[in-house]
């Protein structure tokens, strides 16, 4: 006999507890934020987490490209616009997050075309990330959209380097940070409406335990981008380094 399906603020408190999970724990991520990072490790970081923001406009425009409803990709294209910045507009907070994440690498020391030329993404997080990608295109629009939710928890993460970063590495320009402070904002209004659709589309046990796999599997990719840095630049193995120092990895052509 099939198990009864949860009541939605159940649901919500499933969802939620997935927290437990999130990056945020990592330790390559508790050592960023406890001041136990190298500038290598910080600007390691940053530039394999560019691939991550320069692929979620992508991420949204298939979500979009997949679903029928217009009020939700109304709704849904500020998430792109967030990002990738309004047309026109090049005061500070409208340029967009991958501007601003542009910025901030600078703000670590990081040369910014070497940043747009992704050619320090290491292969784990390029892999991971392409997944996440790949399965927005593939999926439902709802079921997409709600393993977005694991920005139910990236207030704490954005606010957490704003109050422990300029105090442990202040080598790192304060104009860098602007990105964390706008994601405060704009992650909890994400978090409104992806939960709106997810509590209305999963209605029945099953259903709701096929979202909290999905929410699971955005939580692995998050996690094993981490797992590949930590490889690279805490243990010092990366890849390929038992035959050779060079950056020997492919650079995401199209295979």
């Amino acid at each position: 006999m099939s198990q009864a399906a949860m009541t939605p603020a159940e649901f919500e408190q499933a969802l939620r507890a997935k927290g437990a999970l999130y990056h945020i724990h990592h330790p390559y991520h508790r050592a960023m934020y406890e001041g136990r990072a190298t500038r290598e490790q910080i600007q390691g970081w940053v530039a394999n987490r560019f691939y991550y923001q320069v692929n979620i406009p992508l991420k949204d425009a298939a979500i979009m490209a997949n679903c029928p409803d217009r009020e939700t990709r109304r709704e849904w294209i500020q998430r792109i616009l967030d990002h990738d910045g309004v047309p026109g507009v090049a005061t500070s907070g409208e340029e967009g997050g991958i501007e601003a994440w542009l910025r901030l690498a600078e703000a670590v020391g990081l040369d910014r075309e070497q940043v747009l030329s992704q050619e320090l993404v290491l292969p784990g997080v390029r892999f991971a990330v392409d997944a996440y990608v790949n399965f927005a295109r593939r999926a439902s629009w709802q079921e997409a959209a709600s393993s977005s939710l694991t920005e139910l928890f990236a207030p704490t993460i954005h606010q957490s380097r704003l109050d422990a970063w300029p105090q442990h590495y202040p080598w790192i320009d304060a104009a860098g940070y602007d990105y964390f402070r706008n994601r405060l904002s704009q992650a909890r209004r994400d978090v409104e409406h992806g939960l709106r659709i997810t509590l209305e589309h999963y209605r029945t046990r099953e259903a709701q335990e096929r979202m909290l796999n999905i929410l699971q599997f955005k939580l692995d990719v998050l996690w094993s981008m981490l797992d590949a840095m930590s490889m690279a630049y805490e243990l010092e193995r990366p890849p390929y380094h038992t035959v050779t120092a060079e950056c020997v990895w492919h650079r995401g052509i199209a295979l």
